[in-house]
């Protein structure tokens, strides 16, 4: 049995790729099926199940379009109430993948319908766990209050998970690997290990605060104890995962691509992913700066913490060469389905974005209004200055009206990359000119 995990950095995404005999499994793929395609054609490998560990919150499986293309038979929990086309897996079944063995575990907790998947051949185990144990934590059991087919309260599901730590590990062996969707960086949980993608389950035993005995009570408050903000899209993919994503191909090939543009429909949204310097130089009025770029930045995190999944977008980039890259990054939530045009901007003075005297912001701070856009944890640790008016930046458009437009604002989050895309959007939505983003400057006023 030969176990390939992949990563998606963005996402702090893990899948993985099961060859046993010539034959492959694949669990909780993402959007893209390609390097998994590619992954059995140089193991001279037939791809012949993919097994979901759950509907996914925060990112969009291509389980349905790799039924489509591979013919492979798609496994999940009869909880899931999938509408896709599906072999129901759950306690007590199992399939023989080539010599390896396949075995369901339910194991809900992060959700009602999350299923742990057993696998073995000869004297190795692994457990391939989704979002129910990763190294270090468990998921969150807050995400399945309003989306899916089966709905739960935050407080019941941290009891099942507190069962499922509890009860449904115990028979299995303390080397049996853990494979888990998600590290460090993935909202899916609050305090997973920076230093491991995968464990052991007696590494967990051992070091996993959700092993330590305790009372469930215990463990309850501790599990809904700050947890992470929740991004507008993460109920919008767990129905796309339970229907089925369209194929990503046919996806994109319906968006527009315009060239060398000077405007666009000021009634749509306008998400410009350019470098915040060269966006503040010259954009279209109206965009919001959402940053994509490094192959690591929190693109998609953050295109679906402020833009709305109801929302039709437009996307302006920085280069041709970048357009398939960010249509890519975009589909990873499903948000394709949403976007109107892709474009290319013109050499045209358009509209730019004034900067900061930062020596004259310091010497006068009660002449500004301050906004700090950082997460509700990070303002529990404490403010940068103390008369700020804190608004998550995933809340900013909707709670922009709080914010008083008498003094020019100034907008800093905890290092830069948000404040970029706070600063365009109090632009846009306060249609004002006395905006400034504190940048990285912001590290001048950390203790």
């Amino acid at each position: 049995m030969k176990i390939k995990q992949f990563e998606y950095k963005p996402l702090s995404h893990f899948s993985y790729a099961i060859i046993s005999d010539g034959k492959m499994a694949l669990v909780d793929p993402e959007r893209n099926p390609q390097q998994y395609y590619k992954y059995a054609e140089e193991n001279n490998a037939e791809i012949v199940a993919v097994f979901e560990t759950h509907p996914h919150a925060d990112f969009v499986s291509s389980h349905l379009q790799i039924h489509n293309e591979a013919g492979a038979t798609l496994y999940c929990s009869q909880k899931t109430g999938a509408d896709y086309p599906h072999q129901a897996f759950d306690d007590g079944d199992e399939v023989k993948i080539g010599n390896a063995t396949f075995k369901a575990i339910n194991t809900p907790g992060h959700s009602p319908d999350s299923v742990t998947f057993v696998a073995t051949e000869g004297d190795k185990t692994a457990l391939f766990t989704g979002d129910t144990l990763f190294v270090g934590d468990v998921g969150r059991p807050d995400l399945r209050e309003n989306a899916g087919h089966v709905k739960a309260k935050r407080e019941e599901l941290a009891k099942m998970m507190f069962d499922t730590i509890q009860n449904k590990f115990t028979h299995l062996p303390d080397n049996a690997y853990v494979y888990p969707a998600h590290g460090a960086g993935s909202l899916c949980g609050k305090g997973m290990s920076a230093d491991a993608t995968s464990s052991t389950l007696g590494n967990e035993r051992m070091g996993n605060w959700a092993f330590k005995n305790q009372t469930e009570e215990q463990f309850v408050n501790h599990l809904l104890d700050a947890q992470p903000f929740i991004p507008h899209y993460f109920g919008y993919n767990v129905d796309v995962n339970k229907n089925g994503a369209k194929n990503l191909r046919t996806s994109l090939g319906k968006i527009d691509l315009k060239l060398n543009v000077t405007e666009l429909n000021k009634d749509l949204l306008i998400v410009d992913i350019r470098d915040e310097k060269d966006f503040k130089k010259n954009h279209i009025a109206g965009s919001i700066n959402i940053m994509a770029t490094s192959d690591t930045s929190k693109f998609e995190t953050w295109l679906g913490s402020i833009v709305r999944p109801d929302e039709k977008f437009q996307i302006v980039v920085d280069s041709i060469d970048n357009v398939e890259k960010i249509l890519q990054r975009t589909a990873k939530i499903g948000y394709e389905a949403n976007v109107v045009s892709i474009s290319t901007l013109a050499e045209k003075a358009l509209e730019k974005s004034d900067r900061l005297n930062l020596g004259e912001f310091k010497e006068n701070l009660n002449d500004y209004t301050i906004v700090d856009i950082r997460n509700e944890s990070e303002f529990s640790e404490g403010k940068f200055f103390d008369d700020a008016i804190t608004i998550p930046l995933h809340q900013l458009r909707e709670k922009v009206g709080e914010i008083p437009t008498d003094k020019p604002i100034v907008v800093h989050c905890a290092g830069g990359y948000r404040s970029a895309a706070g600063s365009s959007i109090l632009e846009k939505e306060l249609n004002a000119k006395d905006i400034f983003d504190l940048s990285d400057d912001v590290n001048d006023f950390k203790d």
